[in-house]
C-alpha cells in the first residue's frame, strides 16, 4: 500500500544553534539600540577572549580554538566545545 500523505514534518533544528541564532539577533539588535542611544560600554573579558577564539577559527587554527574556549568555559566538555566552535565557523 502506498502511503498518499503529502504532509512532512519540517526538518528537527539543533536546540543550541536556534539558542546561539537566537542570542546573535539579540545582540545584534541591542548593539543598534546602544548605538543610537550612545551608550558605551565596557567589554568584559570573557566576551574579549570569544573574539581571540573567532579570530583562531578565521586563521584555520580551529583546534586551539576549541582549547580557548574551553579555557574560557571550564566546565563544557569537548564535544560541547567543538560543536559552539562548529557554529561559530558557520558564522562567519
Amino acid at each position: 500500500m502506498v502511503d498518499t500523505d503529502d504532509s512532512k514534518e519540517p526538518p528537527v533544528r539543533d536546540p543550541f544553534e536556534m539558542t546561539w541564532q537566537s542570542l546573535s539577533q539579540i545582540e545584534r539588535k541591542l548593539d543598534m539600540i546602544m548605538q543610537h542611544l550612545d551608550i558605551q560600554y565596557e567589554v568584559p573579558r570573557e566576551h574579549e577572549r570569544m573574539v581571540e577564539v573567532r579570530g583562531l577559527i578565521q586563521r584555520g587554527r580551529k583546534i586551539e580554538a576549541i582549547k580557548l574556549y574551553r579555557q574560557i568555559n571550564p566546565h563544557a566538555a569537548l564535544k560541547d566545545a567543538k560543536e559552539a566552535v562548529d557554529l561559530m565557523e558557520a558564522d562567519l
